[in-house]
């Protein structure tokens, strides 16, 4: 028999080093054929003289790059179709612009805007500012598209020249917020719903009670989007210098329009001045052949694209003075969760380990906090803001700037900061907090499933197979009501407000930077220049470099990421986690209900407070 067994082992142990070995051997071999196949930089990228910059930005605008794993990015290229859309810097095509206007060899700049997925205004306004600087350097600027979306002709709008296809149109709609809501549906799958929350407009959790929204959540999403809308179209008349009337907001006006035209939507678009002329790709191509002459293959017009041309300025040698002063820049972007993430999701450990590297370093004079984000835990959030007060204890000057989005723990991190800076488009607010638990004891006894056992005591009675006592539901509503009075007693204590002023704009209830200024809950409206340059008049700076700290790779990670080619992983950089490929799944079965359904479901999924208290804004999400 021992001799039977050490046999078997052996035999195990054998195999089991031939399957290490051929997944290896796999493994490196598709590592080969990927390295192979990646082609070579070219030591200097050629960006040829009178040139037009082809804008041709593809994916979505943000603050932050997403992580990806280096390898995964790699075989998503060759052995997916990467549905996930790409991601795009808002600084990167900004320094693109600005870079262009003082290049002698750009001549025309190209705004090819049909693949850029929406975006906030507050990104695009900062994108539609380098255009206007760019103009400044005489230098023409034509958009042209077949069809533009509302945030696409946001930025086209600053054109000299808006070029339609004779095919194409232009969609002006509005914003809106339209959840889903699945009462009934939890109802007949037998979940239960513990739901814990203080505000009268943190609706938020209104999906899991409500079949429809709610009077107050109508009332003051309704405020802030006209805010919006109104934002966006006094932006769009300045610059095509027509009246803001000129805008279709009522059925009956925009069908006898499109009657008059026998429903030809780029006559429409026309008539209605949104564009300039209608012509096809081929004619728009002959034009600027004639104006800048043919590239070096004759096919089409000298031109340079936005990745090649922003390739060309990263390949540039940058010089840093070692003895300057620093502005740094900590970018918080995503959703806030306990413990360490990497960039594109905030982490209540890693966000704070960032804002003390900054802390720590004697040439950082002043901090910048970028924020980009609509909350999650409150535990997370307080981990960070607590770092926001000891840089303050440190002697150095902290502004919050404000993105798209800092509401629910997006404000709780920014509250203590010096001064607070927002976009004039900026959602925030949504002071307010809750905690929810779904239960499964209904669905799972339905099944004939059943759960039963002893215990010590009557505290750890809480299960999603048996749900939960009311004594502890009334524990966990005392936690959420003491956690809003937190919420609200800093707010008073760090913007120097009264408690009872605080609550009366609190209750969960959404602004944009604009009306929230007006109650004290931001300082100044400007963008992330304007808070730079705060940051370090506050440190009385005369001179300054700008430094962004950001996590740094692993080994692991640099070492994949050198072999690969950066260049290469840089161009796949996408939104590759688990939970975003399972909604883009649902999304594509049930039309956007799958997507919202999951995204509710992260709340008790995903995010991860210690406590199970949320400072969260759902509603932050704008239909565009």
């Amino acid at each position: 028999m021992i001799y039977i067994g050490k046999f078997f082992k052996g035999l195990w142990a054998a195999i089991n080093f031939s399957r290490k070995l051929v997944l290896n051997l796999v493994f490196f071999g598709l590592l080969a054929v990927i390295i192979l196949s990646i082609p070579q930089q070219e030591a200097q990228i050629n960006v040829p003289d009178g040139a037009v910059l082809n804008l041709n930005l593809n994916g979505s605008l943000v603050e932050e790059l997403t992580y990806v794993d280096p390898v995964d990015a790699a075989f998503g290229e060759v052995f997916s179709s990467n549905d996930q859309p790409k991601e795009i810097l808002v600084d990167d095509v900004v320094n693109v612009i600005k870079s262009a206007a003082q290049d002698s060899r750009i001549q025309v700049l190209l705004l090819n805007l049909k693949s850029l997925h929406s975006a906030h205004l507050n990104k695009l306004d900062a994108i539609a500012q380098a255009i206007v600087e760019f103009k400044k350097s005489g230098k023409k600027v034509i958009a042209h598209g077949a069809y533009y979306s509302q945030s696409q002709y946001f930025l086209a709008s600053y054109a000299d020249e808006i070029s339609l296809h004779p095919y194409g149109g232009v969609e002006l709609r509005g914003f809106a917020s339209y959840p889903l809501y699945f009462k009934d549906a939890l109802e007949k799958l037998k979940v239960t719903q513990h739901v814990f929350r203080v505000g009268t407009y943190k609706s938020a959790v209104e999906p899991f009670i409500r079949n429809d929204m709610s009077p107050a959540a109508k009332e003051a999403n309704q405020l802030w989007l006209d805010e919006l809308w109104a934002q966006y179209k006094s932006d769009i008349a300045a610059a095509r210098e027509f009246e803001v009337s000129n805008f279709d907001e009522k059925a009956d006006q925009y069908l006898a329009k499109i009657q008059a035209v026998n429903g030809d939507y780029a006559q429409y678009a026309f008539q209605n001045s949104w564009v300039d002329t209608l012509q096809t790709d081929q004619q728009l191509q002959a034009k600027l052949i004639e104006q800048v002459g043919t590239n070096a293959s004759g096919e089409t017009f000298k031109n340079i694209s936005f990745n090649k041309y922003l390739e060309s300025l990263n390949n540039q040698p940058s010089y840093d003075m070692p003895s300057s002063n620093k502005v740094a820049v900590i970018v918080a972007r995503g959703n806030i969760v306990d413990g360490k993430q990497k960039a594109g999701r905030i982490g209540g450990d890693s966000t704070a380990a960032l804002l003390k590297k900054a802390r720590l370093n004697e040439k950082v004079k002043a901090v910048v906090l970028r924020i980009d984000s609509g909350g999650g835990s409150m535990f997370a959030s307080e981990i960070i803001r607590n770092e926001v007060l000891a840089i303050k204890e440190a002697g150095k000057p902290i502004i919050a700037s404000m993105g798209s989005v800092a509401a629910s723990g997006g404000y709780w991190i920014a509250m203590s900061a010096d001064e607070i800076w927002a976009a004039p488009s900026t959602i925030t607010g949504s002071i307010g907090v809750f905690g929810t638990i779904l239960t499964f004891e209904n669905s799972l006894n339905s099944m004939g499933i059943y759960s039963d056992g002893v215990a010590t005591t009557e505290l750890n009675n809480i299960s999603l197979s048996r749900g939960i006592s009311d004594k502890l539901s009334q524990v966990f509503q005392l936690g959420v009501e003491n956690a809003y009075d937190k919420f609200i007693s800093l707010v008073a204590q760090e913007r120097g407000l009264e408690k009872s002023a605080v609550d009366e704009v609190a209750q969960g209830r959404v602004w944009t930077a604009t009306q929230a200024k007006t109650f004290g809950l931001v300082d100044k409206l400007g963008d992330k220049q304007d808070a730079i340059n705060a940051a370090a008049s506050l440190a009385q700076l005369e001179e300054f470099d700008v430094i962004t700290i950001e996590q740094t790779l692993s080994e692991k990670d640099q070492l994949l990421r050198d072999l690969l080619g950066s260049a290469m992983i840089s161009s796949l950089i996408e939104t590759d986690s688990s939970s975003d490929n399972i909604m883009a799944k649902l999304s594509k079965l049930f039309g956007g209900f799958g997507e919202q359904v999951v995204e509710q479901l992260n709340i008790v999924n995903e995010f991860n407070d210690p406590n199970h208290i949320y400072t969260r804004c759902l509603t932050c999400e704008v239909t565009y």
